[in-house]
């Protein structure tokens, strides 16, 4: 496996050419006073996609993001992007941190100096991690992906390779979206080497491995019922990804304007923002995940791990548990979520934080709550 630091690469012709499609978008008509009823606010969009022409400063962000000690690995031909950080404490877990759709390894950069540093923000340095921060495969500067096959399965075994190979026998895995999927995939196929996972989001396709006769709680059929209304209401996006991402991308992929839409959509829906983009998160913040996708050509090889997830869902056998040590933080903005009686069907929890507040980017929402958590949760295994 060759290992190789990685410069983040800047183009002053790709921003030249991001800005001039910007400028060309052919906007679609609206009703007037609509809003946000018909789907993502044409004024809003507007206004974000001028400050992303005329304001945002892709240079600054890329050179701001080569602070962080990158890498990028070839593991058995998939390419794989990740950032390293020690921790400075004397018995640092490594801890891989992984994102989830439409996010990526941003997300997670406010938690690493709260993981690798803890005393220089008020709290133990002995509670410090090794921090591995990988784009999944697919996305940003892991993408995009040239083959079939690759799902949230596949992945954790390329990264239990990528772990072992940077000296980790065994470690700790922190995921949300398909991060959570990656992390439940390691746990349940190198047991011995995890040494817990911390998880603020179950995954989609978990099944507890019941018996026939198995008679579930009404909490369990109130989530059952939840989660059905939520994909009727707002799962559209996933079927289409599930379905033919690639006729997806071909507008994605063209338009800025219409790449950022769609992703911009799930901040805001998913993000505890009440609606407000801006309460939770800054037009450069948001701007960079955004041009991130854009400017590595990722939003068609992303959208396609909904595809190929279909072939790797998580379902357990009867009677199976994953039998690594689970902690949970549901934050409450994270919607449907399942009971914890459902999720201890299949899992080890052994902790559970009930967050005051936070949705489903929780790593950028609150980096804070989230970094004690997860430190609160692994210190039992020092």
């Amino acid at each position: 496996m060759m290992i190789s630091t990685f410069s983040l690469p800047y183009s002053e012709q790709a921003v030249f050419d991001l800005r001039d499609r910007l400028e060309r978008t052919r906007w679609p008509d609206t009703i007037e006073g609509s809003g946000w009823a018909y789907g993502f606010d044409r004024d809003y969009l507007e206004g974000m996609c001028r400050y992303w022409a005329q304001a945002f400063d892709w240079k600054h962000e890329v050179e701001s993001l080569s602070s962080w000690k990158h890498f990028v690995a070839d593991v058995e031909g998939t390419r794989i992007h990740f950032v390293h950080e020690r921790g400075r404490g004397p018995n640092a877990i490594p801890l891989l941190l992984l994102h989830g759709w439409p996010g990526s390894f941003l997300e997670m950069l406010k938690l690493i100096p709260l993981l690798t540093n803890p005393e220089a923000h008020g709290a133990d340095l002995a509670d410090s991690f090794d921090v591995i921060v990988p784009s999944l495969p697919g996305f940003g500067y892991s993408g995009p992906t040239r083959s079939a096959g690759i799902n949230t399965r596949r992945i954790s075994e390329l990264l239990a390779l990528l772990m072992c190979e940077l000296g980790y026998e065994r470690f700790a895995a922190h995921g949300g979206d398909f991060g959570a999927g990656v992390s439940c995939w390691l746990a349940r196929k190198y047991p011995e080497r995890l040494i817990g996972i911390h998880l603020n989001y179950i995954p989609g396709s978990y099944l507890p491995g019941l018996a026939s006769d198995t008679q579930l709680s009404a909490e369990e059929f109130q989530f059952q019922r939840d989660e059905q209304e939520w994909e009727e209401r707002w799962g559209a996006y996933s079927h289409l990804q599930l379905t033919t991402p690639l006729t997806l991308a071909y507008g994605l992929n063209d338009s800025p304007a219409a790449l950022a839409a769609w992703v911009l959509e799930k901040f805001r829906d998913w993000a505890d923002c009440d609606g407000d983009l801006e309460k939770r998160f800054t037009k450069d913040e948001l701007l960079a995940n955004v041009t991130l996708y854009w400017m590595t050509e990722t939003i068609h090889s992303s959208c396609r791990l909904y595809f190929e997830g279909r072939k790797a869902p998580l379902h357990l056998n009867r009677g199976e548990q994953i039998s690594v040590p689970c902690g949970i933080a549901h934050f409450p903005k994270e919607a449907p979520f399942p009971p914890r009686s459902w999720i201890e069907r299949g899992y080890n929890v052994q902790h559970w934080t009930e967050m005051p507040r936070g949705g489903h980017f929780a790593a950028m929402e609150e980096p804070k709550l989230l970094a004690q958590d997860i430190r609160t949760f692994f210190r039992r295994f020092r």
